[in-house]
């Protein structure tokens, strides 16, 4: 147990000053073109501290365990909401940018319906939804350079305060991503070591894969709003969870389909119906509602949604390992 101890010991320091180089590199590209942080985060860092879920659904997709790569998806989408979005919201709720904000909740909702939709009816996702999902990703890539390529000509836009940003665009660009790269081996080396022990205590497949694995391939989200809060960036956390909501329905899921496609897995049953169908799907439309809807119509988070969103997430956890 020595060397799983070690290395998820590295993979913690990789993924805090990873976490740190990446905050750092996409503010200080945020600060210099006068972006707004949420929509920086949306993108931008959203593709980097998805990175870990791309990797581990993809490889379980290709290995034959669909099971982890849907798991994962739908895992990681409630984890980032009803525990990394809720700690930031928690600790410091305050306003954000509708007009922002609008496009990837969007997005989110519009691929869940299609997601919900092919699990619900077909229960198989194939090939050709994956090459849907792929296409929705390019479509909201599209949108959101084209928003923001017109919010910095508007004063209409909430816009990072022009400053002056120490280093070069370069610079930025290169803590982005040896940031991402640092932050996608520690997420790495902490499932991969994580995993062997849950398995090891006879946890199943699926549940790890809701559980755990998303957890762990969202620790880039959660070392990213936890660095965030602390530097005062918490519009940049709550695009960065959005964004990562988003492309884990669209890439993460994309990519794997397209690869190797899978049917929806049936390990558990609640009242003699597949577990998923009647408990994962609807918690990832509910957390993600919850957490948006409010912000769209109010323009700011409060405290109690952070609140009941983690006690969402705690009661999910409990509930999935006592199935």
């Amino acid at each position: 147990m020595i060397v799983p101890v070690l290395l998820f010991a590295v993979g913690l320091v990789f993924l805090i000053k990873g976490g740190d180089w990446f905050v750092d590199g996409a503010t200080g590209i945020a600060r210099r073109f006068g972006l707004p942080e949420l929509l920086i985060g949306a993108t931008v860092v959203s593709i980097g501290t998805t990175l870990p879920e791309v990797m581990v659904s993809t490889t379980s997709a290709l290995s034959g365990h669909g099971e982890i790569a849907y798991g994962n998806a739908i895992g990681s989408v409630i984890c980032n909401t009803a525990l990394i979005a809720a700690i930031t919201v928690a600790v410091r709720p305050g306003k954000v940018d509708p007009k922002s904000l609008r496009l990837p909740v969007a997005f989110f909702f519009t691929a869940a319906a299609i997601y919900a939709g092919i699990a619900y009816t077909t229960q198989e996702f194939t090939r050709v939804s994956g090459f849907f999902f792929l296409a929705l990703f390019l479509a909201y890539m599209i949108a959101t350079v084209w928003q923001m390529k017109s919010g910095s000509r508007s004063k209409a836009h909430s816009r990072s305060e022009p400053q002056e940003a120490e280093g070069s665009t370069l610079k930025d660009v290169v803590m982005i991503v040896v940031g991402a790269a640092l932050i996608a081996v520690g997420a790495n080396l902490l499932v991969e070591n994580g995993t062997l022990i849950a398995q090891a205590l006879g946890v199943p497949e699926s549940v790890i894969a809701l559980t755990f694995v998303a957890l762990g391939t969202s620790l880039p989200e959660l070392v990213t709003a936890i660095t965030s809060l602390a530097k005062g960036h918490g519009a940049l956390s709550l695009g960065n969870v959005i964004g990562a909501n988003l492309f884990n329905l669209v890439l993460v899921s994309g990519v794997s389909v397209a690869l190797a496609p899978f049917p929806v897995p049936k390990s558990s049953t609640i009242a003699g119906y597949n577990a998923s169908l009647v408990m994962d799907i609807p918690v990832m439309l509910f957390v993600m509602a919850f957490l948006t809807l409010p912000a769209l119509a109010r323009g700011k988070l409060r405290r109690f949604q952070g609140v009941v969103l983690l006690a969402v997430y705690a009661a999910f956890c409990i509930i999935q390992f006592t199935l």
